[in-house]
């Protein structure tokens, strides 16, 4: 039998957005007498222009149900050009049907998608070709050759970069456009996993090995849910480090490009063009432009002449586990607009953001190996601000050893003077962290840090340490964030659920920190909140919020009374005063929704939290909400003016909502403090 010359028949499914080119592609290649365009499905009825209808041999037949267009056409050939959560349907649908496929990239939308695909590959005999069209670059196979052999030394990495520019128009072009999820389905529309998903996927392609592990940094400048500005990197099983930085917020358009690092060279792929960039140790450069093969001519020479694909679904395996990597991240952190450039129209419409410098940014992190945090990207960092000054960080994602009981927590806070008034990991217990939440013992897990008291032994070194997991950030602004968190055991026990609310405000010359968290039971039984105390250390009730001032701090005295009296106490607030070592004096003072016994330390160290077991355990059934309110004042505040210091902080709290004046999921009432209010759990 000779080799088969007739047009390969072919059905377009989603002809509208980049399924145009698709339509472009098919007009050129019928022209040759490669293909024979059959027939579109799509939702709705496309209109073909005179012409293309014409070239395409007249009217196609249309339908919105793909596997019966194939069988009425016998088309040979499917190309998907759909959203990416239809991926897997209309693939398996298609190869069911008798076609082979050429799938629009990302493949799918979970590895769990994609092994869907797979199985039918595999039932079927049938070719799926994926549309990485960057793979079908002869520049890819010419660097794999370099790289292996040894002209660029060992081999320290690969980094790549991509700025684009993108209209706000481009985020609302589609439903499913700079969506995570639609629907309740996975669609993962981000920047690393659709636009730049060629950069991902060719530096994979220059590598050999498993995916051991993945790092994401997920941003967004416009309002959208996926990112728009992202990062990550990628460790590959016995081989070299991947690091890839893009944004579609860049002031016009940068060709992407991968850097391969080695000790003896350097090679540059600019996979857009198919240029190949060699610098060797000796100083001599070459430059090479490689051909590309078509996906769609390489799968019909597959089905004719059973020719080798270039993209096989199989080859995009370690692509959809990063995908997945960033499908199961943290949701993307907005970026303030004050880092960023806006354009609008005349009707005020918002057209482009811009973020100077971005396409600088990702030049360096293909040339260093860095992530944006590791490049000190200012909108990288979580930043409390008070009338434009900035009081507090937050540390959402700390990188610390496990016996610290990982956590995030706010450090460094500030006065609006600059004076810093807390510390982290301090020599005395290096388990401080700054200001945020920690508990002694929840549910038997560790969630404090350090050593964990045992009853009639003291403390000891157990391997019960717990760690906080930020979920997401469900509102980030200036003035605070509310954020998702998951309260993780020992062997990755998920213990509870946490929302965490965080608001800075001016009060009286001063700025106040609101912090509320509501803690929700996901053991399915009552869960037990310990302390040292509840196990026979009295008086170490500690767990809940905990604030660690500075230990460097002298002079430092409490409020209503010395630290015996405070210690204990359920009074509604306690302060403490110091002088820092540059000589600027702080006053601190705390106000509680509550009546849990304040644990106050200040001689051997300063520090300022609840109590929430502090000679009991306490038993949560379903939430525990609490809200600490905390005045940061420059200078050493005497009694009286604590105290209307405290009065005012509870005025104004108590005039402030959070959301719709709730906590988490908790109703915040009112109990009366004299003559003012703060809001309390109902």
């Amino acid at each position: 039998m000779g080799v088969r010359t007739d047009p390969v028949k072919v059905v377009l499914a989603g002809a509208t957005g980049h399924g145009r080119h698709h339509l472009d592609n098919l007009r050129r290649l019928a022209a040759t007498g490669l293909v024979e365009p059959a027939g579109i499905c799509d939702v709705r009825p496309v209109e073909l222009d005179m012409e293309l209808g014409v070239e395409l041999g007249g009217p196609l037949p249309q339908s919105a149900d793909l596997g019966e267009l194939v069988a009425a056409t016998g088309a040979e050939i499917t190309i998907v050009c759909t959203p990416i959560h239809t991926h897997a349907d209309l693939a398996v649908t298609a190869l069911r049907a008798g076609s082979h496929v050429l799938l629009e990239k990302p493949p799918a939308a979970s590895p769990e998608a994609h092994a869907r695909i797979a199985a039918a590959v595999a039932e079927t005999g049938l070719a799926c070709q994926v549309g990485f069209q960057s793979l079908g670059s002869r520049a890819v196979p010419a660097l794999r050759e370099l790289m292996a052999s040894g002209a660029l030394g060992r081999i320290r990495g690969i980094g790549g970069a991509g700025a684009w520019e993108r209209p706000s128009s481009y985020f609302t072009r589609s439903a499913w456009a700079g969506r995570r999820r639609l629907n309740g389905a996975d669609v993962v529309d981000g920047a690393l996993t659709n636009p730049f998903a060629h950069a991902v996927a060719t530096a994979l392609a220059l590598v050999d090995g498993p995916v051991e592990a993945v790092e994401t940094e997920l941003y967004h400048a416009h309002p959208i849910e996926a990112d728009d500005t992202s990062c990550l990197r990628v460790r590959i099983a016995g081989g070299p480090v991947i690091t890839i930085a893009v944004s579609l917020c860049a002031t016009g358009r940068s060709e992407p490009y991968l850097v391969v690092h080695g000790e003896a060279g350097r090679a540059t792929l600019t996979y857009t063009l198919d240029e190949l960039r060699v610098e060797r140790a000796d100083g001599s450069v070459e430059t090479t432009v490689h051909e590309r093969d078509g996906l769609l001519e390489n799968l019909v020479a597959h089905i004719r002449t059973g020719a080798e694909l270039l993209v096989p679904l199989s080859r995009t395996e370690t692509f959809t586990q990063v995908l997945d990597a960033v499908r199961l991240a943290p949701e993307p952190l907005p970026i303030a607009e004050r880092h960023q450039v806006v354009e609008r129209d005349g009707d005020g419409e918002v057209t482009h953001r811009f973020l100077p410098g971005i396409a600088e940014l990702t030049a360096r992190s293909a040339a260093e190996l860095a992530l944006y945090s590791e490049l000190g990207a200012p909108w990288t960092e979580v930043e409390l601000r008070v009338a434009g000054t900035p009081v507090a960080a937050y540390e959402w994602r700390p990188d610390l050893p496990a016996a610290d009981s990982p956590r995030p927590y706010l450090h460094p806070v500030r006065t609006l003077g600059g004076v810093t008034v807390t510390e982290v990991r301090p020599d005395d217990h290096v388990h401080h962290l700054g200001a945020g939440v920690a508990i002694a013992d929840l549910g038997g897990a560790n969630f404090w840090g350090g050593r964990t008291y045992v009853r009639g032994r003291g403390p000891a070194w157990l391997d019960d340490h717990g760690r906080q997991r930020h979920v997401a950030f469900t509102r980030l602004a200036d003035d605070g964030f509310t954020e998702e968190l998951e309260w993780i055991g020992p062997g990755d026990r998920l213990i509870a659920r946490e929302r965490r609310t965080v608001t800075a405000r001016p009060v009286g010359g001063a700025w106040a920190l609101d912090l509320a968290f509501t803690l929700t039971n996901l053991t399915g039984s009552p869960l037990e909140v310990n302390s040292s105390a509840t196990k026979g250390r009295a008086g170490a009730g500690y767990g809940g919020f905990f604030w660690r001032a500075p230990g460097a701090s002298t002079g430092r005295t409490t409020f209503p009374g010395d630290e015996e009296a405070v210690h204990g106490s359920r009074g509604r607030w306690v302060a403490m005063a110091g002088t820092g070592p540059d000589g600027r004096d702080w006053t601190l003072v705390f106000v509680q929704a509550g009546d849990d016994p304040w644990f106050v330390r200040v001689a051997e160290y300063p520090g300022v939290g609840q109590a929430l077991a502090w000679d009991r355990p306490l038993i949560v059934a379903d939430t525990l909400t609490r809200r600490v309110v905390t005045v940061v004042a420059d200078g050493r505040l005497d009694g009286p003016s604590v105290s209307a210091l405290a009065v005012a902080a509870e005025t104004t709290i108590a005039e402030a909502t959070i959301g719709e004046a709730t906590i988490g999921e908790a109703t915040i009432g009112e109990a009366t403090i004299g003559e003012a209010t703060i809001g309390e759990r109902a």
